[in-house]
């Protein structure tokens, strides 16, 4: 383990989180491996591949003009070309609403499992844990999974 990996690995956690607020989905095929396991459904996302997830999410987060993802420091452990990342996250998310918008947060952790490749680290299964909701909109129905 070198405090190199350390750092690669906390700059792909960031850019994952600057992709999603930027609606910049396709930015994720350099976070992901092209066929990561993700499990979004703890909050009321959708389970599967990455060539799966990618399209749901432009539709899950169109509801959505505002979101911050803001992530902690991860608690990285490295094995070889392997490793595994916990990385806690708060976001707030702002619902586009015609009687105006409505704010509400919600948290979780992100349990990850990265791989060392030729292009370097890259997430090959992430799973959404440990998921908190505050003031959630009472009527609001998320995007169906693929």
């Amino acid at each position: 383990m070198s405090a190199a990996d350390i750092v690669e690995i906390q700059q792909l956690l960031a850019a994952y989180v600057f992709a999603i607020d930027a609606r910049d989905y396709d930015a994720l095929d350099d976070v992901f491996t092209p066929d990561a396991e993700i499990d979004y459904r703890a909050t009321g996302g959708a389970e599967g591949r990455w060539a799966e997830i990618k399209p749901w999410l432009g539709r899950a987060l169109a509801p959505f003009p505002i979101t911050q993802h803001l992530i902690g420091l991860p608690l990285i452990r490295i094995d070889g070309d392997t490793a595994t990342a916990r990385t806690m996250l708060f976001n707030p998310m702002q619902l586009a609403r015609p009687e105006g918008d409505h704010l509400f947060l919600l948290g979780c952790t992100y349990a990850d499992e990265l791989v060392r490749t030729a292009q370097g680290w890259r997430i090959a299964k992430r799973v959404e844990t440990d998921f908190w909701v505050k003031d959630p909109p009472s009527d609001f129905t998320p995007e169906p999974a693929p």
